[in-house]
């Protein structure tokens, strides 16, 4: 379990004010100049060495991604910082705990992160909904300036680096990194080809690198307790700390910064209360929000919390927002349900998603009253690999893999309604007949 001495958002639950005096009192902005005078390539190499992997889903390592950017730069052509703080995703919230009560972390990390890559300016795409949390960021973002932390000469490092903040229209497909930069160019929000890959080619055709709020929160501090500190948690290729968002059927649900690689079991217990009615009532777990494929209880119970460990059982860590189940769910109408969401969320660029969601949805509506034949099961399995891996974002994938958790763990339910509604429709003919 974490000690309260190595967690990194020390004010999560807004219990001290987010200002920049009591951020700094926390910590925040200490001798920020001195990180910068490590220099850009000793930053990424030490973020490289903490273990740092991305926090908003795809898990790919941060220190590599910061590395691709351009070493030269010009004034013509720019290197821009986008992060992603369009957290849409059903069941995550950790990044609007930060934003709204531990913003400087984020502020911080922006410039040290630019810094790092050479970037001219970040970028801060907050979602549409996140109304109280986007005035908290223009407050912090302007008591930065005021401060001459960021903006001309930020932190007295000679440095220039400024902080933008966009604020979305509440579109699931802008969290994609290419649609959230064609949206913050003011077009429509819809995935762009790769390559070329934003490093090359991003914002304005500039090289940018687009990284999740957490990923870049957590910068300072591991420069500042190095990066062996950090790579002391976890397990082997899963190192650090991770924001949770536990919600679903536990006692006491809550956002809450754990060690990765915490076994499913003691993080329940140590945060949560335990599940709602025991142990024996739990049945299932998204781990990593609703696009990644349910785990049945038997297989979570014990399961590492990090990315290798839920790959084992055939999900994934995703953002870390653990959906708990208890017996009392219908399963079948939950998955349903999340398939309308990707249905409503799909951009229609691409034909599989376009056409397949809404496809998969009402299919999955009908198994979900049991109107519908068993064959039927295995054509749905079919259609969801059609659409998994032909889409230019991942969209589709996260449209079929609820559906493919599904069917894999839970056939016989789904089989089940089938055979009820069948044989009850058989004795209502026999009851007109008589």
């Amino acid at each position: 379990m974490l000690q309260d001495k190595d967690r990194i958002f020390t004010n999560l639950y807004g219990y001290q004010s987010w200002h920049l005096d009591a951020a700094r009192a926390r910590g925040a902005w200490d001798n920020t100049k001195a990180l910068l005078e490590l220099g850009q390539d000793t930053i990424i190499d030490r973020i490289k060495a903490s273990g740092l992997r991305g926090r908003g889903g795809a898990g790919f390592p941060t220190g590599m991604k910061w590395s691709f950017m351009p070493k030269n730069p010009t004034p013509e052509r720019p290197s821009f910082l986008v992060i992603n703080a369009d957290e849409s995703e059903p069941g995550s919230c950790k990044d609007r705990e930060i934003i709204r009560h531990d913003p400087h972390l984020l502020i911080e990390g922006a410039l040290v992160a630019g810094f790092a890559m050479r970037a001219r300016a970040a970028y801060i795409y907050i979602r549409g909904e996140y109304i109280r949390e986007a005035e908290t960021l223009f407050a912090a973002v302007a008591e930065a300036y005021a401060a001459g932390l960021v903006g001309k000469n930020a932190c007295g490092s000679g440095y220039d680096f400024d902080v933008f903040v966009h604020r979305g229209a509440g579109a699931y497909i802008c969290g994609e990194e290419t649609a959230m930069i064609e949206s913050l160019e003011g077009k429509k929000g819809q995935p762009r080809l790769k390559p070329p890959f934003p490093a090359g080619a991003g914002l304005y055709g500039c090289p940018t690198t687009v990284n999740n709020v957490e990923s870049i929160a957590v910068a300072p501090t591991i420069l500042r307790r190095s990066p062996e500190w950090f790579a002391s948690f976890g397990n082997e290729n899963n190192k650090g700390t991770k924001l949770f968002q536990i919600s679903g059927h536990v006692n006491k649900p809550c956002v809450v910064e754990e060690a990765m690689s915490i076994p499913f079991r003691e993080l329940i217990e140590k945060h949560c209360g335990g599940i709602r009615g025991g142990w024996d009532n739990l049945l299932a777990v998204i781990p990593g929000g609703s696009s990644v494929p349910v785990v049945p209880a038997a297989q979570i119970m014990d399961c590492a919390m990090d990315f290798d460990g839920l790959k084992a059982v055939g999900s994934g860590l995703g953002t870390a927002a653990v959906i708990v189940m208890d017996k009392s769910t219908d399963i079948v109408r939950a998955i349903s349900r999340l398939s309308y969401f990707y249905k409503h969320e799909s951009c229609g660029q691409c034909t599989p998603c376009r056409e397949g969601t809404g496809w998969m949805w009402r299919v999955m509506e009908r198994m979900r009253t049991g109107d519908a034949d068993i064959s039927e099961i295995d054509t749905l399995q079919q259609v969801t690999k059609q659409v998994e891996g032909h889409t230019i974002c991942a969209l589709g994938d996260a449209a079929a893999w609820p559906i493919q958790g599904l069917i894999k763990h839970f056939r016989p339910e789904m089989e089940r309604r089938i055979n009820e509604r069948r044989s009850g429709g058989l004795e209502t003919m026999q009851e007109a007949a008589e």
